[in-house]
């Protein structure tokens, strides 16, 4: 459907600008009708300067990809290996803390998973961190009184005041926690029976302050959106966690799917709520006291991914927003902490990477003007320009994410197809992500927003539309429209210009803004329009 419009419209501007673009096209050929804005190089000079500088930063962090590309290989053959293995009978205790937030349709999912963990029950306290507003609260209760009657240390917390989110209630959780370790699984995660297991034997190391395992997904197939989602994590996962843990980084927790040293929280300053991140805030607070951290590629947490748009960007707006306000607050400690200057340099670039939206931005509405400059200036002039930056800021996203999935797949490497798909949806977040940066930068702080989660594990289930949770108001869906309908007007002016090398690129660009704004107003009215029918006969039986 979305690409059925897409093409109606491209057919509609190709006719209806036909004789708009033809005034450009006889102008500049004959350079005698050219608009009086191009009689001046000074028009010329401040576009490609712009173009050119943006794109020399972008160039910057392509470059830091391929150098974790080419550190991957390096070190992609050093697994961490424990210390030494805890005999059963000096197994530690172990809290699992499980942070609940309305989440009625996984609670149950999520504790049968925990509850099936192979893990010595003696040693084994469950703690359900319920700050839910709805039926979560009692469903959560009488499965944890359930588990209780079965004999599991199995405990149900509930705040009435959600202060400080998900921090605040880990926080909370610690000060009733009997365990010497803490695991943490997010209502999303269905963790496998031997993951304890997994993770516990490297505190045999009392330097080890975390260990994280990779997350994989459940749902990864049942959508576009999700098999994007996929790419883009497996990418973060294989990539640069390994790297950063492996070349002796900067690592952090990734909030779930993990544990921690009790010890190593308290002593780094707890979890604190001035970011929307608090797992990269502790994260990096308890390095820069000398703890060590642990990443286990091998070792894989099941999850759930969001399976609607505006879940995704919300989720995608949080993280985003998150790095930024860890970074305003960390970075000047980190800088004069005594570590090596190419973990700094790391984190500078690591922290700094998010400015690359509102410089996404800046590079979509400078494409228009750059077509006209570069059809009267001649486009071959400027190659040797372009391509050594093409490769770096371009190029480099083939690399990185062709290595994850090589890792993962093998030989398989059917998934590279979706790479094109894959780096418009990166386009297509600029506006959400862009906003995000921009707030933290400037201290206006909001809430967090958690990623509705709908149980949504195989095949083509679409009961989720019928359920709770779900966002998208707002005015982001029409900008990415309109700047979708921008592309399309480029497009066209590069069809009849005969400026081909430029329409693949300027295709992702207009897919990427028309998919994000399309589908969240399309996915939003068939929410609306699904619950009018589910309420409707109940509203009926009321009134008779």
């Amino acid at each position: 459907m979305l690409s059925s419009m897409l093409v109606f419209a491209f057919a509609l501007l190709l006719d209806s600008t036909d004789e708009l673009f033809q005034i450009f096209a006889d102008g500049a050929k004959t350079a005698d009708n050219i608009s009086p804005l191009y009689r001046f190089d000074s028009f010329d000079t401040l576009i490609l300067s712009l173009y050119f500088s943006v794109l020399a930063l972008l160039a910057v962090y392509g470059a830091y990809r391929i150098k974790q590309v080419i550190d991957f290989w390096r070190y992609r053959h050093i697994e961490p290996k424990p210390a030494r293995v805890f005999d059963d009978a000096e197994l530690p205790r172990i809290t699992v803390q499980l942070p609940l937030y309305n989440e009625m349709y996984v609670v149950e999912r999520l504790l049968k998973a925990v509850t099936e963990i192979d893990y010595p029950r003696e040693r084994l306290e469950i703690q359900v961190l319920d700050d839910s507003t709805d039926e979560t609260k009692e469903l959560a209760h009488a499965t944890v009184e359930r588990y209780r009657r079965e004999g599991f240390d199995a405990h149900y917390i509930h705040r009435d005041d959600r202060s400080g989110f998900k921090a605040g209630a880990l926080e909370n959780g610690m000060k009733q926690a009997r365990g010497e370790l803490i695991a943490i699984f997010d209502a999303d995660f269905v963790p496998k029976p031997n993951c304890l297991r997994k993770l516990v034997h490297f505190f045999t190391d009392p330097l080890t302050g975390c260990v994280q395992m990779r997350w994989s997904h459940i749902n990864s197939s049942y959508n576009l959106l999700t098999r994007l989602q996929t790419i883009l994590l497996d990418g973060h996962f294989v990539i640069e966690q390994t790297v950063r843990t492996r070349a002796g980084g900067f690592f952090n927790f990734n909030g779930t799917a993990g544990m921690w040293r009790r010890t190593t929280i308290e002593g780094s300053g707890g979890w604190q709520h001035d970011t929307l991140t608090e797992d990269k805030d502790l994260s990096f607070r308890a390095q820069l006291m000398g703890w060590r951290f642990v990443y286990l590629l091998n070792e894989d947490a099941p999850s759930e991914l969001p399976v609607e748009i505006n879940a995704f960007k919300a989720q995608q707006h949080r993280w985003v927003k998150g790095e930024t306000e860890v970074g305003l607050k960390l970075f000047p400690r980190i800088w004069r902490a005594p570590v090596p200057l190419r973990v700094k340099a790391e984190m500078f670039l690591r922290l700094t990477c998010i400015i690359s939206y509102p410089l996404m931005i800046l590079v979509s509405f400078l494409q228009f003007p750059l077509l006209v400059v570069r059809y009267n200036s001649g486009f071959h002039s400027l190659m040797l320009l372009d391509l050594p930056l093409f490769i770096f800021s371009t190029l480099s996203v083939v690399l990185f994410y062709g290595t994850s999935i090589y890792t993962l797949d093998g030989r398989r490497m059917t998934r590279l197809l979706y790479l094109p798909l894959m780096m418009a949806l990166g386009i297509g977040l600029a506006f959400s992500n862009a906003r995000a940066v921009l707030e933290a930068l400037l201290g206006h702080k909001t809430e967090f927003v958690r990623t509705p989660k709908y149980k949504v594990e195989a095949g083509k289930d679409e009961t989720w539309k019928r359920k709770k949770y779900k966002g998208g108001r707002g005015l982001l869906p029409i900008l990415e429209l309109a700047a979708s309908v921008y592309f399309m007007l480029a497009i066209t002016y590069a069809v009849r210009m005969e400026l081909w090398g430029t329409i693949p690129f300027l295709m992702l660009f207009c897919f990427g803004f028309a998919y994000m704004g399309a589908m969240s107003f399309l996915q939003t009215w068939s929410v609306i329009k699904r619950l009018q029918d589910f309420w409707r006969p109940l509203a009926s039986d009321r009134r008779a």
